[in-house]
């Protein structure tokens, strides 16, 4: 089924070693969350230390994605796949070796700057060894694997955690990376663009940028709103987030074309991407801890019963490509987020102290149903507004806007939950869980109106067209041929 040439390198072993490689980096994004109980009574974390157990993953995994693309397409995308690779397997020792909240904390921000430059060129690897008759098969396999290591995450976790113990989430990875680096050293061919340019500057403003939000919005936790160190914090961010919008204005090897923004549906799936993501994450993260804590589930049983969320999206996956087909990816988008507005707004009504797992079902069900209608449609209509040679810059803005979501989630449904709870009673928990709740359903509903607003099918096609138009002429006027 898939052979060898000269220029592609082995096909199927590129599959094996790209599948292996997405897989790991994107089952650390959720099996750490199931391990957090675990992982607070064996370091005597607080919870601003769990938020950024979290955060300094996604966040370092979110603002370097671009950069990794970037630096393969410069450097060689299997020499900076291995380099990646090899980051992210030392960083996941370092992990299982730490004493104490700020050692795991810093080696999970390293984990996820390996998993940046590892997860974009395991696409771009593929595609260049797979010959365009077989690719969308390919292509299939490799989404198959990020959403299968989506769904088994928390279940992953529970079970290395109540079997052996928290530090092996992170040894795990350690022999998997070795033979993936090994199989890469063996099989992968190399490739690269040689007109490609790093964005340094974009990528140091966008990086500390984001810090500083996340950083202020996680202190709340301990210092409140109105506290200089959050007020500074933000602002400093704020500030550098519009210099990085600016500065991908004007500089002609931009991480992130703002252009591609002029395009209303490309806009619209970028945000709502973002609002999904802080939904999804910041209630995955309360509500695995509430599931152990307060309802009294093994950490094994917390992550079986959260498959009811996670793993539907399989299930739901070819309905979304049906409806998809009929009704447009907008309306398709559109209700995935609606669905997950109100699974979270029944999760929100039905938590208490003595709530049973079957009142949770529906709404566990139902959110799995939203993810799996959101996923597909969101990828396509990212990528039919960009020329050809644009979709990996278009796929990993995406990513880049869906992980940051993630991080901004955790880190405002926390602030949440601290201001109208805690973990000091049951009761208290429950206080903060069911506004933080509310929240996340609410950042759904508003994904929700933004996606009604973006254009039809015949109003996209002529915006695509439009902006295709454009970029051909900027590209054609920069000297390209």
């Amino acid at each position: 089924m898939f052979g060898r040439s000269p220029s592609r390198g082995n096909a199927l072993w590129t599959l094996v070693v790209s599948g292996l490689a997405v897989f790991m980096a994107a089952l650390d994004n959720l099996v750490v969350i199931t391990a957090l109980p675990a992982i607070q009574e064996s370091l005597g974390t607080d919870l601003q230390d769990l938020e950024w157990t979290v955060n300094s993953y996604t966040l370092a995994f979110a603002v370097f994605l671009m950069f990794g693309a970037a630096a393969g397409d410069r450097f060689g995308r299997r020499r900076m796949f291995l380099a990646g690779l090899a980051v992210f397997t030392a960083a996941s020792a370092a992990c299982a070796l730490a004493g104490s909240p700020g050692e795991l904390i810093a080696a999970r921000a390293v984990q996820g700057f390996g998993a940046a430059i590892v997860m974009p060129l395991t696409l771009t690897l593929l595609t260049e060894a797979v010959s365009e008759r077989r690719r969308g098969i390919a292509l299939g396999v490799w989404g198959a694997l990020s959403g299968l290591a989506v769904a088994l995450g928390p279940l992953v976790g529970g079970a290395v955690v109540e079997k052996i113990s928290w530090e092996w989430i992170f040894w795990i990875n350690v022999p998997i990376g070795i033979v993936v680096v090994l199989l890469g050293l063996w099989q992968l061919a190399e490739s690269k663009h040689p007109g490609a340019r790093l964005d340094l500057t974009g990528t140091v403003l966008v990086s500390l940028g984001m810090l500083g939000v996340v950083f202020a919005l996680v202190s709340t936790t301990n210092d409140g709103w109105t506290s200089d160190k959050v007020l500074g914090s933000l602002i400093a961010g704020a500030v550098l987030l519009v210099a990085f919008v600016l500065w991908e204005m004007r500089t002609p090897s931009p991480m992130l074309p703002m252009r591609l923004f002029r395009n209303r549906s490309f806009s619209a799936v970028n945000v709502t991407s973002m609002l999904m993501f802080a939904a999804m994450f910041g209630l995955v993260f309360l509500l695995t801890q509430f599931m152990q804590n307060i309802q009294g589930f093994s950490p094994l049983e917390a992550g079986v019963r959260m498959l009811a969320w996670t793993a539907m999206p399989v299930v739901v996956a070819p309905l979304a490509s049906f409806l998809t087909a009929w009704i447009g990816n907008r309306l398709v988008v559109a209700l995935g987020l609606l669905a997950e507005a109100v699974a979270l707004g029944w999760l929100a009504s039905v938590s208490a102290v003595d709530t049973a797992y079957a009142d949770q079902v529906p709404g566990l069900v139902l959110g799995g149903i939203g993810l799996g209608l959101f996923f597909a449609p969101t990828a396509e209509m990212a990528m039919n507004v960009v020329r050809p040679r644009e979709q990996g810059v278009a796929s990993g803005a995406n990513n880049t806007f869906r992980e940051l979501g993630g991080v901004l989630g955790v880190a405002v449904l926390t602030s949440v939950f601290t201001s109208y709870g805690g973990y000091g009673t049951p009761q208290r928990f429950v206080d903060g869980l069911v506004p933080a709740a509310w929240v996340g359903a609410g950042f759904a509903a508003l994904g929700f109106l933004t996606m009604l607003g973006a254009p039809r099918r015949s109003q996209e096609k002529r915006a695509r067209d439009a902006v295709r138009g454009r970029a051909d002429r900027e590209y054609a006027g920069a000297g390209h041929v």
